[in-house]
Formats: structure tokens, sequence, C-alpha cells
């Protein structure tokens, strides 16, 4: 079997798992058309189906199905001995028989309760199944087992299950709450009030630096007269420094000229 295939059947178990409880071995009942149309494809029902499950599978008929094959003649005859070989579900209709796509019908009931997969290539009772929440169908396509995508109903039904599970839980949480409430009394944390969170600074980062109040208050006259102080001072340290160096060389000149005398 191909890897797409056995993913996809894979996926679609898995919903009906999830949704509706279906479980293996999976229950698998079919009909005289699924077993006349695999005759016709040469498909060997007992060995592929559990290989395109993948798990453990149990196939089941009922005696209308088999009735009804047996009644149709020499056509199916074939079909009639492939039935033959699986399980007879007891379906309540022995003394009465209905025709099989009946009895099938009835079998899955409104809810499908007892999980089956329903094996058949009749095109009247698909449709009827089809409106069924959680009944999985199965067909034959040339010599290929399917497993069909789950139904409008079926998906529907899922998420109403879905559904209430939550809503179930939300009411059991807050009933559980009350009678926390209840046996411990008032907790702290039901008291106390959350502190109230007031407006935040702006970022320092993106503030420009204040000036000093020196230099706000200061007049344009002022500053310059400042800065020309500034650069006369500059200039006599350098003068002071220059004649220093003047002084020092005299001085150095004139002890030398001494130590010569002498």
């Amino acid at each position: 079997m191909k890897i797409k295939r056995y993913k996809r059947v894979n996926k679609y178990l898995q919903f009906f798992r999830t949704n509706y409880g279906f479980h293996a071995p999976y229950q698998v009942l079919i009909d005289g058309t699924f077993c006349q149309r695999a005759l016709k494809n040469k498909v060997n029902i007992k060995e592929q189906l559990p290989k395109y499950m993948g798990d453990e599978v149990k196939m089941f008929t009922t005696v209308c199905v088999i009735n009804e094959t047996q009644n149709i003649g020499r056509s199916v005859y074939g079909a009639f001995l492939i039935v033959k070989q699986f399980d007879v579900r007891k379906c309540g209709h022995a003394k009465n028989p209905l025709k099989a796509a009946e009895c099938i019908r009835s079998m899955v009931g409104e809810e499908n309760a007892d999980h089956y997969i329903v094996a058949t290539s009749d095109l009247i009772l698909t449709q009827q199944l089809r409106k069924i929440p959680g009944c999985p169908l199965m067909y034959l396509k040339m010599n290929t087992l399917n497993l069909e995508p789950p139904s409008k109903a079926s998906v529907e039904g899922g998420h109403e299950i879905k559904r209430k599970q939550v809503g179930s839980d939300e009411v059991e949480i807050e009933r559980l709450k009350e009678l926390k409430k209840e046996i411990l009394g008032p907790q702290e944390t039901d008291i106390r009030k959350k502190k109230r969170k007031g407006p935040k600074g702006p970022n320092p980062l993106s503030c420009k630096k204040k000036k000093k109040k020196a230099e706000v208050n200061q007049k344009p006259d002022d500053k310059a007269k400042e800065d020309e102080e500034k650069r006369r001072r500059k200039r006599n340290r350098k003068k002071l420094s220059k004649n220093g160096k003047i002084v020092q060389k005299v001085i150095d000149s004139l002890s030398l000229e001494k130590s010569q005398e002498s």
C-alpha cells in the first residue's frame, strides 16, 4: 500500500477514534454488493482489509445479507460464498428477514453505538449512512480498498461533542471554585486588589539633557565676554610658559660660565 493511502486512512481513523470512541479491533459490517465487487476485481477481503486498516479487524455480516445474496441466484453465487465466510452478527430479523440495506441501516441505528464500519457498494445505502454521525464507510475502487472521509454529519457531530466536553469542563471548574470558597472561606488572593499602575514616565534615553541654569539665563554678550576671557587666560599661560623657559636657559648659561671661571 502506498504511503499516501496509509496516511489518509490513519487520519480518518484517528478522527473517529478521537470523536466517537472507535478502537481496535475494528468491526466491519460487510454486505453482498461489496463482496460482489471484490470478486469482480479479485480482492481478497480477509487478507487485504487488516493490512489496509493497519490494525486488527473483525468482519461481520447478517442473516438478512446472506439470505438476499442467496435468493438473487447464480449471478452472485460467488459473492454468496464469500459473504458466508464472515461471522454472523444477530440482527433480530431471523423470523422476518429484511432487505440487506434495511437490515444494515437498522444495525447502525441513529448513533452507530456499536462502532460499525460499513463496507458496501450500494449507493442508496451509502447516501443514507452518510447522514448518520460517526458512521465510517468503506468502498472498493477497482481493486483498491478505500475508507471514505468523514461525512458532513460526522464532522458536525464531532464538533458538537467537543463543544459539550469543553462546556462541561468549564462548569465543573466553576463548581469546584464555589465549593472551595464554601469550605475554606475567601482566600487572600480574592480579597487583595490588584495595584493600579499609573502612567509611566518618558524614556530617559530618548530625552535631551537639561541645560544648566547659568547657561540658560546667560545673555549672549556675557557669554562672548566669558569666552574672550578664557582665550586671554590661555594666551597668558602660554606666554608665561615660554618666558619661563627663556629665563631657565639664561640661568643655566650663567651657572656654566661661573663653573668654568672657577
